[in-house]
């Protein structure tokens, strides 16, 4: 049964967005007894909202003095580039604006529940799922939900002892003002969504505002390997708990992991640990980074450091997050299709060796000026999409050979053939990597579509080819 939201019964509350979030929050507001006014700018949208049931109104013709709310949908501009329409009929009327973590978080008081919040600019939806997959190992009454793809106000409704674990993206943060989680995480802070925040001290605020209403009793788990973390870290509320966590560092107290081994640690000694050469989905520093962060809150829910330690191995990873999807001749197809901006394609980039890059997209802010460190693990870049062009200016400075096509399709077929003849030649173990670095919305609809695409496009190479022992089509 999916959670119903009662906090505004008897109310009138709008409805604008009506994506899957916005629905199903629409739907969660009705079945607590809200009047609820439903509105999409889109007519695809409003036909959606209109098959779910909800009662569709105009917005623009509604006396905004009337509601008891506003709940956007994350995705709609809220101040960058500039406040959407019905923002600012919103404000005008002093109506307060929120989204749907917002009201689920408000549904969940005196329920016995606990919520984990998961944020950063990379490597959210990993750890939620790696928080989840540990507490249900462990036979835990947890569920995963928000911005992973899975509205909140559909998972099961609020019950004492259970455990949500909520991506929070940056937009849901700005649109949640009392949020309060239990266990909050900030993995990073990265240029990303500037243009939804205006400049990166904004951005960097508000993701530290995840942790402006903690207080004692709640655990801020945060990343010291970046300074705008570190600014969030010191800037804590001071009943707080922090856990500091570090792939850089070995720290004094925290959790950290240097050379694949997670200590935790508290005055200047390990008290507890695992190796995590063994669990293969959690591979390479940003990985780490994720299981630290787990390892930290979970222990902020008690788990004893064994129990963690037990679950992280058996993780099977998520699709489209450093995903190998087939081998063929030696040539690993790797899908990072998530990817979508330079810091989470580096992230990329220093996990393998010999790797033909597929790169492209639409562009972010920066482009892949930063990446050119790693130019001697690729052995050729294969640019697509709008953003082809001005990458390979950067890497014609960076000194890596490059090709420039228009499609993905093209673009593979050039890196599976080079990577082929380099394991036929040499016996390497080359990769095809698809870790775009840019946002798939010149071609696709989303980077889930772009990273299907690369999935089939490696699955009928493995197909079409002997495989060699242990290798298999989908791994």
């Amino acid at each position: 049964m999916s959670c119903a939201a009662d906090i505004f019964a008897g109310q009138r509350v709008a409805v604008f967005g009506l994506g899957r979030s916005g629905i199903s929050c629409g739907r969660a507001l009705m079945a607590g007894g809200a009047d609820v006014l439903a509105w999409d700018d889109g007519a695809a949208g409003r036909a959606a909202g209109e098959r779910a049931g909800l009662p569709l109104a105009d917005l623009r013709e509604v006396d905004f003095a009337t509601l008891a709310a506003l709940v956007l949908a994350p995705g709609v501009p809220f101040t960058h580039p500039e406040p959407h329409w019905t923002v600012k009929k919103a404000q005008a009327a002093g109506v307060e604006i929120i989204c749907d973590v917002e009201v689920f978080f408000r549904q969940l008081a005196g329920s016995g529940a606990r919520l984990v919040a998961v944020t950063g600019t990379n490597g959210k939806s990993t750890t939620t799922a790696l928080i989840g997959h540990v507490l249900r190992h462990n036979h835990l009454d947890a569920h995963i939900g928000g911005n992973i793809g899975k509205p909140v106000f559909d998972l099961p409704p609020p019950a004492h002892g259970r455990i949500y674990v909520v991506e929070t993206s940056s937009y849901q943060i700005d649109l949640s003002p009392t949020l309060r989680p239990d266990v909050g995480v900030l993995l990073n802070v990265s240029p990303d969504h500037l243009d939804r925040h205006g400049d990166m001290d904004n951005y960097a605020a508000v993701k530290g505002r995840l942790f402006a209403n903690m207080g004692g009793g709640d655990t801020a788990v945060i990343s010291v390997d970046d300074a705008y973390s570190r600014r969030t870290l010191d800037n804590l509320p001071r009943d707080v708990a922090a856990r500091p966590v570090s792939v850089e560092t070995m720290l004094d107290d925290g959790v950290c992991v240097l050379d694949g081994v997670l200590h935790e640690r508290a005055g200047g000694k390990t008290l507890k640990g695992c190796d995590l050469s063994l669990a293969r989905a959690l591979q390479g520093r940003h990985n780490w980074q994720n299981a630290a962060a787990a390892w930290a809150a979970c222990r902020a829910l008690r788990l004893d450091g064994g129990m963690i330690a037990g679950a992280l191995g058996s993780f099977p990873g998520l699709a489209h997050r450093m995903e190998l999807v087939a081998e063929s001749g030696g040539v690993r197809f790797v899908n990072d299709s998530k990817a979508t901006n330079a810091d989470a394609a580096a992230r990329a980039l220093s996990t393998f060796e010999d790797i033909f890059w597929l790169a492209g997209g639409r562009a972010k802010q920066g482009g892949i000026a930063a990446l050119g460190d790693y130019a001697p693990r690729i052995r050729q870049a294969f640019l697509f999409g709008e953003a082809a062009g001005g990458f390979a200016a950067s890497l014609r400075r960076a000194g890596v050979a490059h090709q420039v096509f228009e499609r993905l399709d093209d673009a593979f077929a050039a890196a599976a053939s080079a990577a082929a003849e380099l394991a036929t030649a040499t016996g390497a173990r080359p990769v095809v990597l698809l870790a775009p670095a840019a946002a798939s919305f010149d071609h696709y609809a989303s980077f889930e579509a772009r990273g299907e695409h690369f999935r089939r496009l490696a699955e009928a190479v493995a197909a079409a080819a002997p495989r060699k022992e242990g290798e298999t089509a989908c791994d």
